[in-house]
């Protein structure tokens, strides 16, 4: 949990942190910052794997956010740590293996009660069962894979911008900043 002077924290969670993960992470902190939460809430992202650890995000995942002036030079993949489960507030895991791996591997019911599927933020997508929130992985595919894993984060970011002004306004010591 955070100290009274840390802000909220969030991580999203994909299988190599090249690909979904990052975008979702790029796409939210953008968003944080058009809503002006910058400081309060902050984002980052991992993967369950460290197959991909160290190295820069997918080019492809890259110009797609880039078509939107979004920059992702700075990404540098890396594997989930055990710890982050005390150390986040949210964790938003992408897909059905993701939000599996995550809550086999948390160590309490406060951390299992983290883990949200990224999709359930998006209200058509609230209430529908598990295996439908996800967001497919698009290593295997081609720009419109890129694409859609565009649209369905970014149709998720309101709901989930909503839940962090709430959670913003709840903890006294993050409304006063």
């Amino acid at each position: 949990m955070n100290s009274p002077s840390s802000p909220y924290r969030v991580i999203a969670v994909c299988t190599g942190n090249i690909c979904r993960s990052p975008m979702a992470q790029i796409m939210l902190g953008a968003a944080l910052e058009r809503e002006g939460l910058e400081g309060l809430v902050e984002v980052d992202s991992a993967g369950t794997t460290g197959y991909e650890a160290g190295r820069p995000i997918d080019p492809r995942a890259a110009r797609r956010l880039a078509d939107t002036q979004l920059s992702s030079g700075q990404h540098v993949a890396r594997a989930w740590d055990q710890a982050w489960f005390r150390q986040r507030d949210l964790i938003l895991a992408l897909d059905i293996d993701h939000y599996a791996w995550l809550s086999e591997a948390a160590p309490d019911g406060d951390a299992l009660r983290k883990i949200r599927m990224l999709r359930s933020f998006d209200p058509a997508m609230a209430g529908h069962d598990l295996l439908d929130q996800g967001i497919e992985d698009p290593w295997y595919g081609g720009r419109a894979d890129f694409d859609a894993v565009w649209h369905q984060i970014h149709t998720a970011l309101p709901g989930l911008l909503r839940h962090l002004k709430n959670a913003v306004a709840r903890d006294p010591q993050l409304s006063n900043h």
